[in-house]
C-alpha cells in the first residue's frame, strides 16, 4: 500500500468526521474535549520548567542582602538595605526598608522611584490585601502611605506579598546580616552546589508519574464513540471497501477529532495561562507569561498527539471484523492473554534492577533507564488492567436486577470499562510509589531545629542598642502572651581585634536568666559565670571569669571594617552557674550572665536583643498581634514563629510542585472521566429508553451504572495499590533507604482515586436521568 492511498483513506476519514451529520460531529467534539484537556495539561507541563526558571532568575536579579563579609564604603551609587519582611497568617511578606546614599544609588526591579519615609510601594497581591477587610491587622503593622505598586519584573509571582518601604538611619545598623550596604541588585556569587542525585531523582519520577495519567487519557479519548463509528463503517463495506481502506478511514476520523483537540488544547491552555496568573496553589503562583512552553517539546506534543490516535485506532480495530452487513462484535471474542501483559511490567523491574542500593554516593542514577523503567511499570498497569476485569467479570455470579444489568454489561464489553479506569490507576499507582520514596528519604532533608516549643513559640529579635526590658514588658501587654524571657546577647574577646579567646554574654532579670542556667541565688546586681556549657567548646571559663580581666565587646578581625572598641572588665563577685541543656535557645548557653544593674550603659550598643514568647494559642491571630507589637517597638524587630523541624528548601520546593502538579492531573481526570462517562450514556441511550418501555425503574437502571463504575474501580485501585507498593519498595531500595509504607498516606492517595469516580459518578446521573425516557427510541 502506497503513502497515497493511505492519505486519500486518512483525507476521507476526517472529511466523515465533520461532514457526516450530527453523529460525526458529535463525536468529534467529544474526542477533541477529551484530547484538548490532555493537550492543554501536557503543554502547562512542558512550560513548567520555564517557568520555574524564570521565577529563579527573578529572585536572583533581586538579592540583595547576602552574607558576605565584605562591607561597601558610603557612596553616591550605594544603598543601604534591611530586611524587613514579616508573615501574615499563613503567607510570607517580603519586605525591605531603603535608604539610597546617593543619586546614582540602584533601584530595585520593579521599582521606579524610591519611596520616601512614611512611603511605600507594594506588590498588587499586597495592596489588594491590605485593601480588603481581611487586611485591617496588616494595615496596623504597615501603616505607610502606598505610594506605587511593584512590576512584574521584580516580583516571582502574582500572587506575591512584598513591599519596598523608604527609611533613614540604616547605616548604623549595618551588620552583614539582615541590613547590608549595595551598590546593585543581583546574587553577587550563585550557588554551584552539587546535585543531589536522589531530588534528581524524584524530579524524574514526578514528571513521569504525572504526564503518564494525561498520555492514558489522550489515548482513551481517541476511542470516544467507537462502537456507533464501527456500525457507521459497515455501510463503506457496501460500496467497496475492503476491511484496510475501513481501518484506516476510522484511523482518519480519530485524526480529525486528535487534531481538533490540539486546537482545543491550545485555546484551553490559553485559557488556564491566564488562569494562573489569578491561583496560587500551595503558597505558589506564577504570572501568565512565565507559563511559555519549549518550542521543540510543543512541537513534540502537536505530532505525537495525532500519530497516537492513528496508531490506537488501528490497534482497536485489530479484533472487529467490519462486514458489509455489521459489525461482528457479539460472537464470543478471544480471552486476552496475560504472558505479555506480564512483560512490561517485569521488564520495567529488570531496568530499575542496576541502580538498586545506589544511593547518593554512587553517582547519579541513569535518567533513562529510570524514566523507562518508571514508564513500563505504570503502562503494565494499562495492559494488566483488562485482563483482570475481564476475568473477574466472568466469574461473577447472580444478584439484584441492577446488578445482573452491570455485570452483563461488563461481560460484553469489559475493555471499555478498563479503558475509563486506566487513567486512575496510574495516577493512583504513581502518588502512591511517590508518597513511600518521599516517607523514606523525608528524614534525610528534614532536621531540628533544637527549639523547646514547651518553653516558647516565638522569638522576637530586636535592633543592637534597643533595651529589651521595656520592648519585653510591650510584648508581655500583648494579647494572647502568657510569658516572656527577655536577654541581650552579644560576644566579648580578649582582644580587641583578632582576639584568641571569647565567650557569650547575656544580660536579664533573675526570672528569664533562671530558664537558660542554675543559679543558687539571683539579685539585681549578680554577674554569673556558666561553667561547661557546650556553647563556650574548648573555652575555660574557670579562666577567663577573673576579676579585672578586661573583655572588648563586639570585637573586630581582619579583613572587616574595625569596630568601636567598648571595653568591659570582670567585676569582682562573680557567681559560678550550671547551664540548663536544650531550654530556649536549642542549646545550653555558657558564658557570663548579668542583670540589669550590673550592666554598664556603654555595653548596650554591642548587644542584639531576643524575647522569648510563650503564647496561649488558642487566641485568634495570637501570632500577628505579636508580630504588630514589634513592629510597633521597631520597624526593624523580626518576629519569627519557631518550629520543631525544617525541611531542606529544595525538597520542599520538589514536593510543592508534586502537589501543585497532582492537583492539575486529578482536575484533568475528573473532567475527562465525566466526558467519557457522558459519551457512554449517549451510545447506550436506545438502550436505556428501551428499558424504560419495559417497566425497568430508573433507580434500577441507577444502580447499574453505579455498579458499572464500581467493579472496574474496584479492580484497578487493588492493581494500582500492588503496583504502586511494588515501585515505591524499588525506588526506596534504589535510594538505599529502608522500605517503610505509610498506610494513611496510601491509603488516602486510593481514597482520593475512588473519590473523584464517584464523584463524576454522581455528576453523571442528571444527564441519565434525561436519557431515561421513552421518548429516546423514536429515529428518522
Amino acid at each position: 500500500m502506497n503513502v497515497r492511498q493511505w492519505a486519500a483513506d486518512l483525507t476521507l476519514g476526517v472529511r466523515f468526521a465533520f461532514t457526516g451529520g450530527r453523529e460525526g460531529w458529535t463525536r468529534a467534539v467529544l474526542t477533541a474535549v477529551g484530547v484538548g484537556l490532555g493537550v492543554a495539561l501536557l503543554l502547562l507541563t512542558t512550560a513548567i520548567p520555564n517557568a520555574l526558571a524564570v521565577r529563579h532568575d527573578r529572585e536572583a536579579a533581586r538579592t540583595d542582602i547576602t552574607f558576605s563579609s565584605e562591607q561597601l564604603p558610603k557612596a553616591d551609587d550605594t544603598l543601604v538595605v534591611a530586611g524587613v519582611g514579616s508573615d501574615f497568617r499563613d503567607d510570607s511578606i517580603r519586605g525591605r526598608a531603603l535608604e539610597p546614599e546617593g543619586p546614582r544609588a540602584p533601584l530595585p526591579p520593579g521599582v521606579e522611584k524610591f519611596p520616601a519615609v512614611g512611603e511605600m510601594v507594594v506588590s498588587p497581591a499586597l495592596k489588594e490585601l491590605m485593601e480588603s477587610d481581611s487586611g485591617a491587622m496588616l494595615r496596623e503593622r504597615l501603616p505607610d502611605r502606598i505610594v506605587g505598586t511593584i512590576g512584574e519584573d521584580g516580583l516571582i509571582g502574582s500572587a506575591e506579598l512584598a513591599f519596598y518601604r523608604g527609611a533613614e538611619g540604616l547605616a548604623s545598623h549595618i551588620n552583614g546580616g539582615g541590613i547590608a550596604r549595595i551598590d546593585r541588585f543581583g546574587d553577587p556569587d550563585p550557588s554551584t552546589e552539587r546535585s543531589d542525585p536522589v531530588l534528581l531523582l524524584l524530579i524524574l519520577v514526578v514528571f513521569v508519574v504525572l504526564l503518564m495519567p494525561v498520555a492514558v487519557f489522550i489515548a482513551a479519548a481517541v476511542r470516544f464513540g467507537g462502537e456507533r463509528r464501527d456500525r457507521r463503517l459497515a455501510a463503506l463495506r457496501l460500496v467497496g471497501a475492503d476491511s484496510r481502506m475501513t481501518r484506516r478511514i476510522a484511523a482518519g476520523e480519530a485524526l480529525a477529532g486528535a487534531v481538533l483537540g490540539l486546537v482545543f488544547g491550545a485555546v484551553f491552555f490559553l485559557i488556564g495561562r491566564q488562569l494562573a496568573g489569578t491561583a496560587q496553589v500551595f503558597h505558589i503562583s506564577v504570572f501568565p507569561s512565565y507559563l511559555n512552553p519549549s518550542p521543540l517539546l510543543a512541537l513534540l506534543v502537536a505530532v505525537a498527539v495525532p500519530a497516537a490516535a492513528v496508531l490506537v485506532t488501528l490497534f482497536a480495530l485489530r479484533g472487529v471484523v467490519i462486514e458489509p452487513l455489521g459489525v461482528v462484535r457479539a460472537g464470543r471474542p478471544a480471552r486476552r492473554q496475560l504472558w505479555w501483559r506480564l512483560i512490561l511490567p517485569l521488564a520495567g523491574l529488570a531496568m530499575l534492577y542496576p541502580m538498586i542500593g545506589n544511593g547518593r554516593e554512587n553517582g547519579d542514577f541513569n535518567q533513562y533507564l529510570v524514566t523507562g523503567g518508571v514508564i513500563l511499570l505504570l503502562v503494565g498497569v494499562t495492559a494488566l488492567l483488562p485482563w483482570i476485569v475481564e476475568s473477574v467479570v466472568a466469574r461473577l455470579g447472580s444478584g439484584g436486577v441492577a446488578w445482573q444489568l452491570a455485570v452483563r454489561r461488563l461481560q460484553l464489553s469489559s475493555g471499555t470499562a478498563a479503558r475509563m479506569v486506566n487513567g486512575i490507576a496510574v495516577a493512583v499507582a504513581g502518588a502512591i510509589a511517590l508518597q513511600m520514596l518521599f516517607v523514606g528519604v523525608d528524614d534525610d532533608y528534614t532536621k531540628s531545629t533544637g527549639k523547646d516549643l514547651s518553653q516558647a513559640q516565638m522569638e522576637v529579635i530586636l535592633p543592637s542598642g534597643l533595651l529589651v526590658p521595656p520592648a519585653a514588658g510591650k510584648l508581655r501587654d500583648t494579647k494572647g502572651v502568657k510569658a516572656v524571657y527577655g536577654y541581650s546577647e552579644g560576644y566579648l574577646g580578649d582582644r580587641a581585634l583578632d582576639p584568641e579567646h571569647g565567650t557569650t554574654v547575656t544580660v536579664g532579670d533573675c526570672t528569664s536568666l533562671r530558664e537558660i542556667a542554675r543559679l543558687d541565688s539571683c539579685a539585681d546586681g549578680d554577674v554569673f559565670a556558666v561553667h561547661g556549657a557546650e556553647w563556650d567548646g574548648d573555652e575555660d571559663l574557670a579562666k577567663l571569669a577573673v576579676p579585672g580581666r578586661r573583655f572588648y565587646a563586639d570585637p573586630s578581625y581582619e579583613g572587616v571594617p574595625k569596630r568601636t572598641e567598648i571595653p568591659w572588665t570582670v567585676p569582682q563577685g562573680v557567681k559560678a552557674a550550671k547551664p540548663r541543656q536544650g531550654l530556649l535557645a536549642g542549646t545550653d548557653r555558657g558564658g557570663f550572665l548579668i542583670t540589669p544593674k550590673a550592666m554598664p550603659k556603654s555595653l548596650a550598643p554591642a548587644l542584639d536583643g531576643h524575647a522569648y514568647l510563650k503564647l496561649d494559642e488558642s487566641v485568634a491571630d495570637v501570632q500577628d498581634l505579636v508580630r504588630n507589637t514589634a513592629a510597633g517597638i521597631d520597624p526593624l524587630a523580626d518576629a519569627v514563629t519557631w518550629a520543631e523541624t525544617e525541611r531542606t528548601n529544595r525538597f520542599d520546593a520538589i514536593r510543592t510542585g508534586l502537589f501543585v502538579g497532582a492537583a492539575c492531573v486529578l482536575a484533568l481526570i475528573g473532567a475527562s472521566l465525566l466526558v467519557s462517562q457522558l459519551e457512554q450514556l449517549r451510545e447506550r441511550r436506545k438502550l436505556l429508553s428501551a428499558l424504560v418501555a419495559f417497566g425497568t425503574r430508573r433507580r434500577t437502571l441507577s444502580l447499574s451504572v453505579l455498579w458499572q463504575t464500581a467493579i472496574p474501580i474496584v479492580l484497578g485501585l487493588a492493581l494500582a495499590l500492588v503496583v504502586g507498593l511494588t515501585l515505591g519498595t524499588v525506588l526506596l531500595k534504589m535510594t538505599n533507604t529502608p522500605v517503610r509504607v505509610d498506610w494513611t498516606g496510601v491509603l488516602s492517595m486510593t481514597g482520593i482515586g475512588a473519590g473523584v469516580v464517584l464523584a463524576v459518578t454522581l455528576c453523571s446521573l442528571p444527564p441519565l436521568l434525561r436519557l431515561m425516557r421513552p421518548e429516546g427510541l423514536r429515529t428518522e
